[in-house]
Parts: C-alpha cells; sequence; structure tokens
C-alpha cells in the first residue's frame, strides 16, 4: 500500500457565511488547501485556518484561484500570463504572510476549480502556473492532476525547475485519460461513502479504476484529497485515514 497524504480544501468560509467543517476535518488530514479569498475566504478566515493547520502541525497549501467569489471559482477566465502571474503572487504572498505572522510558511500549491481544470487541459497555462511558482519560490511543489500519463507534466516541471505533488480523488470519477468528469455530468462526484472509502484503497494500492467509458485506470499519485463539506464526508475522511493509516 502507497501512503498517500490526504488533503482537503479549507478555508473556504467568507464573513458571516460559513462553509465546510474544517475543524473536523483537520485533525485527520496531512495537507491543508487553504483559500486566499479570490473563490472564498478572507483574512480572518484565511487566520483562523492556518491557526488550525498549525495546532494539528498540518501542511499549508495555498489555493489560488480566478477572481471569482461570485461563482466560487468554477467559471474559466481569458486572463494573459502576467494576469495569472500577478494573480498566483498576490495570493500566494497574501497566505505566506499570515503564515509567517503565526510562525508557519506555505508549503505548496494547489490552484482551485477552473483555474486548475484550465490548467490541466492547456499546457500553455500550466506552464505559466509553473514558471509563477518557481519565480515566487521554486521550492514550493505544485500539486496537480494525476492522469494517465503523468510524464509530460514531469518533463515541464523540470524545465520550468520546480517539484510537483500529483493528486488523485477519492469522490470525483474519471474519463479514459484521467481527467475528472465535469461536476455538470450525473456520476461526476461520489456521495455514498462506502464508495468514497473504496477509491481511495484502490487509489492506494495501484488498483485500477473504472473510468466513464468501462475502461481501466491506473493512477501514480502521491496525495488524495478528500472532501469534508458536511458530515457524511468526514465520516468518508475518517474511515480513509484509518484504512491509510498516518504518516
Amino acid at each position: 500500500m502507497k501512503r498517500l497524504l490526504l488533503n482537503c480544501d479549507m478555508g473556504e468560509s467568507f464573513g458571516a457565511w460559513t462553509m465546510g467543517l474544517d475543524d473536523q476535518v483537520m485533525p485527520h488530514v496531512d495537507c491543508a488547501n487553504i483559500a486566499c479569498g479570490f473563490h472564498a475566504s478572507d483574512p480572518g478566515v484565511m487566520r483562523k485556518t492556518v491557526a488550525l493547520a498549525l495546532m494539528h502541525a498540518v501542511r499549508i497549501g495555498a489555493h489560488p484561484a480566478y477572481p471569482d467569489l461570485a461563482g466560487f471559482g468554477r467559471r474559466s477566465m481569458q486572463c494573459s500570463p502576467q494576469e495569472i502571474t500577478d494573480m498566483l503572487h498576490y495570493q500566494i504572498g497574501a497566505l505566506d504572510g499570515i503564515c509567517r505572522a503565526q510562525g508557519g510558511r506555505v508549503n505548496y500549491v494547489k490552484p482551485h476549480g477552473a483555474l486548475y481544470n484550465d490548467m490541466m487541459q492547456n499546457p500553455e497555462l500550466l506552464r505559466t502556473v509553473m514558471q509563477a511558482i518557481a519565480a515566487y519560490d521554486p521550492a514550493l511543489p505544485l500539486m496537480l492532476l494525476a492522469r494517465r500519463n503523468n510524464q509530460p507534466a514531469r518533463d515541464l516541471a523540470a524545465e520550468c525547475g520546480i517539484k510537483l505533488l500529483f493528486e488523485a480523488f477519492a469522490d470525483r470519477a474519471y474519463d479514459h485519460e484521467g481527467y475528472l468528469v465535469p461536476r455538470s455530468e450525473p456520476g461526476a462526484v461520489l456521495h455514498e461513502t462506502e464508495k468514497v472509502v473504496e477509491q481511495a484503497l484502490k487509489l492506494a494500492n495501484g488498483v485500477a479504476l473504472t473510468a466513464n467509458d468501462g475502461s481501466e485506470l491506473r493512477l501514480d499519485a502521491d496525495t488524495l484529497c478528500v472532501h469534508g463539506d458536511n458530515p457524511a464526508a468526514v465520516e468518508a475522511v475518517k474511515q480513509i485515514r484509518a484504512a491509510l493509516g498516518r504518516l
């Protein structure tokens, strides 16, 4: 069984509006992808989420997005390479500053939502994201989607001088190339705890998943994304942690 780091999107509340069950999930994960204010969160939420992560010795990742609060960062935007670079530096720097004030640091970067999906579909956008991270701090790994063939991403990362963390999802369906099935399609999200845990164990044990066209799909991942936005999801996280064991 491969020791997969568990990561979870967190700090996505905003003002008086609360999203997620961060306090219940944080003790059971290794990495917290903390929203940086463009798709969710605000300075106070960021500060509290960083404090919670540091309390539980959880690695902190910047979770930057397109500037799309109303759409929760799930809508694609047409941005120039310089605009992408600027928005990444702005968001990573903001979270890193809040971390430093509490004795921590940002440990990696995982883009959110549409920005994440767009960079996986567009090699030039992926290059821009990698170059932006390298310019900020080449020691920060980029977390990105594990696919059927990870080698092109590895080659590009080597060219840009950064490290990668390949990510798989316990609660999402895949197509034959290893891309996530769009949320708008039926069956894109796995809701039953039993199925989510089963998929997590398959990924850890190197067992092939079944893609949405019925083909076998093997993914070589370093980290497993889990979600904890409702009580059922929290229970799934606990069961996955119990099954995989803590690093």
